[in-house]
């Protein structure tokens, strides 16, 4: 019973909430574990109440044995409250509904380049003829539209030649649970932008490629979210740098708002739902001025 309803509740939030499938397979890792452990303590002791608060410890007791961090154990508890608010909908599941413990965790900072690394980021633009011309202006681009513009790897990928608007210098950008949002594209980058659409042309032509996608493979097809992945990074090493899609991003934001950007402004360019996750850049910008009043202020204590 229990097994058919997280396969409906996975149902719903796929085709009723248009949730990714990246998200939607982190609910299916959490909480199959808990649905499987559940069932079989039933089995044992069929008599007990399906909702025993010793079901709960016993599986957090287990999964702390096995290491599983506090932040693991904290996103499961709140991968199995939506499951259950689920649950509530239909009333013969309602026995299987617990009380849930509030997990604490120490929430890691996201990660972000400097405002001088970012400026590494493009010095000496080389334009390469030849083979690796195409690669060399796609590579390049990437990086500038993702700290550009905060969008992130998983909208890159899914850009079309149709989301940019080249009057009002903007992207129409599909985000999470299928929301579109527009980001403007700023001078630099849009000049960048339209060097490879050039660049792109020419590739498709001897590619004879159809695709609309703004970032090709090889082939002339569209480039996967894994690539993307392995661009930044060998980009970066090749800048003495290690970071991620996701960096730039941050790095994007933090910038904003450490020029004095709004922040409901960084919010709606970012996409998010809530201030709540955007107002994690504060925290950010306030550790480095603690790092820069440490090391720079006479009466810091260092």
């Amino acid at each position: 019973m229990l097994t058919n309803a997280l396969q409906g509740f996975l149902n719903h939030i796929s085709n009723e909430r248009s949730f990714s499938p990246r998200t939607i397979e982190a609910y299916r890792r959490d909480l199959i574990a808990w649905v499987e452990f559940l069932t079989e303590q039933l089995e044992r002791a069929p008599s007990s109440k399906p909702n025993d608060p010793i079901f709960l410890r016993m599986f957090l007791r287990q999964k702390s044995a096995e290491k599983l961090s506090n932040r693991s154990l904290a996103r499961f508890i709140s991968s199995l409250s939506t499951f259950q608010k689920f649950l509530l909908s239909r009333p013969k599941m309602r026995p299987y509904i617990f009380e849930l413990p509030r997990m604490k965790f120490d929430k890691k900072l996201p990660e972000f380049l400097t405002q001088g690394d970012a400026r590494k980021l493009f010095d000496g633009k080389e334009k390469v003829a030849g083979r690796q011309k195409y690669p060399l202006y796609r590579d390049f681009l990437i990086i500038a539209l993702l700290y550009a513009t905060g969008i992130r790897r998983e909208e890159a990928a899914s850009l079309k030649l149709e989301d940019i608007d080249f009057a009002a210098r903007t992207l129409s950008v599909l985000g999470k649970r299928n929301k579109v949002r527009v980001v403007p594209i700023g001078d630099a980058a849009f000049e960048d932008l339209t060097s490879y659409l050039e660049c792109r042309r020419e590739f498709i032509e001897e590619k004879e490629s159809l695709s609309r996608h703004l970032f090709l493979n090889r082939s002339g097809d569209r480039l996967s979210v894994r690539s993307i992945d392995r661009v930044v990074k060998k980009f970066g090493r090749l800048k003495g740098l290690d970071m991620t899609p996701h960096m730039l991003r941050h790095s994007f934001a933090t910038h904003l708002l450490e020029n004095g950007a709004d922040l409901m402004l960084i919010k709606e360019v970012l996409g998010h739902a809530s201030l709540s996750t955007t107002q994690q850049y504060t925290h950010v910008t306030a550790e480095a001025m603690k790092k820069v009043y440490k090391k720079a202020h006479p009466r810091s204590g260092s």
